[in-house]
């Protein structure tokens, strides 16, 4: 197995899910920090605009489909030379309790996060023959028990999983795989959460730290995950959620 070291300048990376409010922000610290990326999502108009913005190449995908995803990583892998990382930001929040959700509600939960998740995992195996990183993003609702969260908890903590076993599967390869387990975080995502000022004082509440995320918050995180310096760092759960997850917030004066 070969190991390749790599610095900012000279780093290539995937991102799926690029046009959401981490991705975004992921391909543009990406991008100010000199590496290539391939911006990859659903919406092509939204790509062109991030890829006329940063000077990522854009490509159109659905991240639920493995040959997709494989074909953006071989794709960048041809137009790079080398890949150094994927990460995946494609996710979906949908917040019912279990009786009130249909099965069509959960089957397109669990494929838009635990499917990309495991597509983005069996592509990055099958391209990225020579290591690197695969960072997952699951949710601090897979970490506590959240009401109403029933099918995106399920799904969130099926991507822990994932992660902890494909990082013994694939550490002979080189590939360290993690991920980074969000609180709520202020995006076009969550707006009806954020923007409701009941909801959002109540979530806050639950937020150690006393605000909410911004995208910048999970997209330094994941790039951290993503640099080769961290090429001892595998099966990782990060937790960058202001305490949500592990600090019981202190009740209001």
């Amino acid at each position: 197995m070969e190991t390749r070291w790599s610095s900012p300048e000279d780093s290539a990376f995937v991102v799926l899910g690029a046009t959401g409010g981490i991705g975004s922000a992921l391909t543009r610290r990406l991008r100010a920090h000199g590496s290539q990326v391939l911006a990859a999502g659903r919406n092509a108009e939204l790509l062109e605009a991030l890829a006329a913005e940063t000077g990522a190449i854009p490509f159109v995908l659905e991240a639920r489909r493995a040959a997709e995803v494989k074909a953006s990583l071989a794709t960048a892998l041809d137009r790079f030379g080398h890949l150094d990382g994927v990460a995946s930001c494609v996710g979906s929040l949908l917040l019912k309790p279990a009786h009130l959700t249909s099965q069509d509600e959960f089957d397109s939960t669990i494929a838009t996060n635990l499917g990309s998740a495991f597509a983005t995992v069996h592509a990055a195996a099958s391209v990225m023959k020579r290591g690197g990183s695969v960072v997952l993003v699951s949710s601090a609702a897979a970490r506590l028990g959240l009401p109403h969260h029933e099918a995106i908890a399920a799904a969130k903590a099926g991507i822990i999983g994932l992660v902890l076993s494909a990082a013994a599967t694939y550490a002979g390869q080189g590939l360290r795989v993690n991920c980074v387990a969000p609180g709520l975080v202020e995006t076009p995502l969550t707006a009806r959460i954020t923007g409701s000022a009941p909801a959002a004082k109540a979530s806050m509440a639950m937020h150690a730290l006393g605000r909410f995320g911004i995208p910048g918050d999970v997209a330094s995180a994941i790039e951290w995950f993503l640099a080769s310096e961290q090429s001892w760092v595998t099966g990782q759960v990060l937790g960058v959620d202001g305490g949500l997850a592990s600090a019981r917030a202190r009740p209001a004066a």
